[in-house]
């Protein structure tokens, strides 16, 4: 839903952000261009804040926008959001590939014609009492996914001024709307690079966010694929995110992304020769969030889960010591993913008695543990 057609928009759907008054801090000003149409209605959903994100946040990431392909695959669906609400899910996190918002290579043209696509996801959310943050899966200049990117976020000013122009759009776009509803998850997953470095990224992004949005809700991941607490994060703050793929040996054994993964041994939970068990599993990860989260920074679970290849007796017994690690540290979680490998829909598993379910096959089983968890 959108309000004020942007006279800037050119007849191929593209909002030129080059040709947009330059402010003074050589930031793109947006005071021209289309502004979500929010309307207030009455919802279920919590207020977060950067000290506390909502325990009651329990969901899905949607992967739509994970990465480029043909325009089509890439919009949301609304189905999929009726269906998890009416499972009682009240989250979803949208991880997306910058590319898809762009024109080309051209980092300073949005694509409008995908930004109708995001609003679709944003409104449905709204539809349906579901929270949506939405991710720079992929940012200039950064990403944990193949090709890397040809310049890099964390020392060169080009990519982080891009960056920063993407969130200050997106801040300007979505002002209307209510951090009930909305939040920012900045960049996933920073990795080799230390903790100074990272901060002063994450500052300038929130910065121009709060620049035309100042009260909107900013997530920042962990350090070291988001299993590291930062500091310097919590003293600019924002909320932070962390990761449940702990034993990296168990969530990915055999994806086929992962170099050597073939070779893990086949899982087993618990187990005593490696001493992989729930207490181990809150020692060696969770409990130094646990202390940030004490301290007064809101933290969430923002990706957890485990790939198709490991038994699924495996898995549900290692998601049943995460999701006890959840509540026991009263936080929320985002699921690696709805649909796919990691998911309760189409996961592929040949382990899994599926369940035909709207066009879908579903893990019950699977299903059946996330919702034991939403009390």
């Amino acid at each position: 839903m959108l309000v004020g057609v942007s006279k800037w928009r050119d007849e191929l759907g593209v909002v030129c952000l080059a040709d947009l008054k330059v402010a003074r801090s050589n930031r793109v000003s947006f005071k021209a261009m289309n502004i979500f149409k929010y309307t207030d209605k009455t919802t279920s959903l919590p207020s977060p804040t950067a000290k506390e994100l909502p325990p009651s946040w329990k969901g899905f990431n949607f992967l739509n926008m994970f990465y480029i392909r043909e325009k089509k695959e890439n919009q949301f669906n609304e189905i999929d959001f009726k269906i998890i609400s009416g499972w009682g899910f009240n989250f979803v996190r949208l991880p997306i590939d910058y590319r898809i918002l762009i024109l080309g290579d051209d980092w300073n043209s949005i694509d409008e014609n995908a930004m109708l696509m995001l609003d679709k996801a944003v409104e449905y959310g709204i539809k349906y009492d579901v929270h949506v943050c939405i991710n720079f899966h992929r940012a200039p200049g950064y990403t944990v996914a193949y090709p890397p990117e040809k310049t890099n976020l964390w020392t060169e000013e080009e990519p982080q001024k891009a960056f920063a122009d993407l969130w200050q759009f997106l801040a300007a776009r979505y002002t209307n709307i209510p951090n009930k509803h909305l939040s920012f998850n900045l960049v996933n997953e920073p990795a080799n690079i230390d903790e100074a470095s990272y901060s002063a990224v994450v500052k300038i992004a929130a910065n121009a966010i709060w620049e035309k949005d100042p009260g909107r809700l900013v997530i920042a991941d962990g350090l070291e694929y988001g299993t590291i607490p930062s500091d310097m994060n919590f003293k600019t703050g924002v909320a932070q995110s962390t990761r449940g793929y702990q034993p990296f040996t168990l969530t990915h054994y055999k994806a086929n992304w992962v170099k050597g993964s073939e070779e893990y041994p086949l899982p087993k939970w618990p187990s005593d020769e490696v001493s992989f068990n729930r207490t181990s599993l809150y020692e060696t990860h969770f409990k130094q969030w646990e202390k940030l989260k004490n301290s007064g920074c809101g933290l969430m679970a923002g990706e957890w889960g485990a790939h198709n290849r490991t038994p699924h007796d495996v898995v549900l017994k290692w998601m049943e010591d995460c999701l006890e690690i959840f509540k026991s540290m009263n936080i929320g979680w985002s699921l690696w993913n709805l649909i796919g490998s990691f998911g309760i829909l189409n996961s592929g598993r040949t382990d899994v008695d599926y369940e035909d379910f709207n066009g879908y096959k579903l893990d019950r089983k699977m299903l059946n543990l996330l919702q034991k968890y939403l009390d």
